[in-house]
């Protein structure tokens, strides 16, 4: 009896371990537009007491608590350089200046994400409305909605929350 306990201990302790290493060793494959390819990357998961070391607390507020930020307060809207827009919790590449365009809601819009890989979405239904939510596909960050009234090519609208982005300015 007492062998066949260790046994299944032992088992039991291998399986904890794999699932572990698993969890530790998660990557998913996001697009990288310096690389102009695809790279494999590990997933990002950390605890909220790691996160609010690492991010403001408006930062924490919108990416982790699905906040939003105050229109008109964050990244200008207009003018900036070429560049990209990168996740502020783990540096995902999501937006270029060159799919941002002027939408007048005061909120930084994409009409595109880099990739489609770099993104995930759920649906939103707080506050009785139906939304899409858009959240960075390597550590889940809250990014913002998408609407279906954006400009050509996509109609798409990628309402994000400047807060969730740091700019990243390119040659």
């Amino acid at each position: 009896m007492l062998k066949y306990m260790m046994v299944v201990m032992v088992g039991l302790a291998l399986i904890s371990l794999t699932k572990e290493s698993a969890m530790a060793e998660e990557t998913i494959k996001i697009y990288d537009v310096a690389k102009q390819g695809f790279i494999d990357v590990p997933k990002v998961n950390k605890t909220e007491d790691e996160w609010k070391k690492i991010l403001t607390p408006e930062q924490f507020q919108v990416t982790r608590a699905h906040g939003t930020e105050r229109a008109f307060c964050g990244l200008p809207t207009k003018g900036h350089k070429k560049g990209i827009y990168k996740c502020v919790g783990c540096g995902t590449d999501l937006f270029l200046v060159d799919q941002k365009f002027e939408s007048g809601t005061g909120w930084p819009s994409f009409w595109n994400p880099v990739n489609e890989a770099n993104v995930g979405y759920d649906e939103d239904n707080k506050f009785g409305m139906k939304r899409v939510e858009v959240h960075c596909a390597r550590c889940q960050a809250h990014l913002g909605h998408v609407f279906d009234d954006g400009p050509p090519p996509t109609g798409k609208r990628y309402c994000i929350n400047s807060v969730a982005l740091q700019f990243v300015e390119t040659k």
